[in-house]
C-alpha cells in the first residue's frame, strides 16, 4: 500500500489531540515509514511576515500574496518549515512531487520567492510535520484511526482551514454526523 498523494482524515475517535480533525497530504509513503503535512490547522503565530522578519528574508513590499497563517503541519521537527504548493515553482533541491498537482517544498529558497513575488500560484506554509514508522500508519488506518481519500490540490491548497474535514468527508460522500468514535471490525 503506497498512501503518497492522498489523503488521511482523521476518525472522531483519534484519541490523540493534536490530529482530532486533521485532514492530512501524505507526501511520503514506503516500507520505511511515512510523512505528511497537516493542512487544517492554522497557528496563532508566527504570521508569514513575521517568519521571514526571522529569517532575515527581505520583501520589497507590505503586500505579500501569502501573508497567510502559517499551519501546524504536525508534532514531528516543529522548528522545521515545509511548503506544500502548486507545481508552477520548481527547484533542484529540497522539492519532492506529491501528486501531479502538489508539491512539497522545504528550502529557504521558496520563501525567498514568495517575498519577491516569484514563488508559486498557490502555497500554504506550515511547521512540523506528521511522521510514522514502519508499518504505524496501516495500523492505526486499522484500528480505525485514519480513513484515506483521494487528495484534492483545490481543497489542500485553499485558506478555508475551518472547513477542510468536513469538506473533505463530504468529498468521500460521508456526512460527519454520521460517523462513529468507535472502532469495529467485521
Amino acid at each position: 500500500m503506497d498512501l503518497t498523494g492522498k489523503f488521511l482524515i482523521a476518525m472522531p475517535g483519534m484519541g490523540d489531540p493534536r490530529f482530532e480533525h486533521s485532514v492530512i497530504a501524505v507526501c511520503a509513503h514506503s516500507d520505511e515509514g511515512a510523512m505528511g503535512l497537516i493542512i487544517n490547522k492554522p497557528l496563532p503565530t508566527p504570521a508569514f511576515s513575521d517568519l521571514l522578519e526571522s529569517l532575515d528574508i527581505e520583501r520589497p513590499g507590505a503586500d505579500i500574496r501569502f501573508d497567510q497563517p502559517i499551519l501546524f503541519g504536525g508534532p514531528v521537527e516543529t522548528g522545521r518549515g515545509f511548503v506544500l504548493h502548486s507545481p508552477d515553482w520548481t527547484t533542484g533541491e529540497g522539492q519532492m512531487e506529491v501528486t501531479d498537482r502538489l508539491r512539497m517544498t522545504g528550502t529557504r529558497d521558496i520563501l525567498e520567492d514568495i517575498a519577491m513575488g516569484r514563488g508559486p500560484n498557490q502555497a500554504l506554509m506550515a511547521l512540523g510535520y506528521a511522521g510514522w514508522g514502519p508499518g504505524q500508519l496501516e495500523e492505526e488506518i486499522l484500528d480505525n484511526g485514519w480513513l484515506t481519500a483521494e487528495s484534492d490540490a483545490d481543497l489542500a491548497l485553499d485558506a478555508e482551514h475551518e472547513t477542510k474535514w468536513v469538506r473533505a468527508l463530504e468529498g468521500m460522500g460521508i456526512d460527519p454526523r454520521t460517523l462513529s468514535a468507535a472502532a469495529g471490525h467485521a
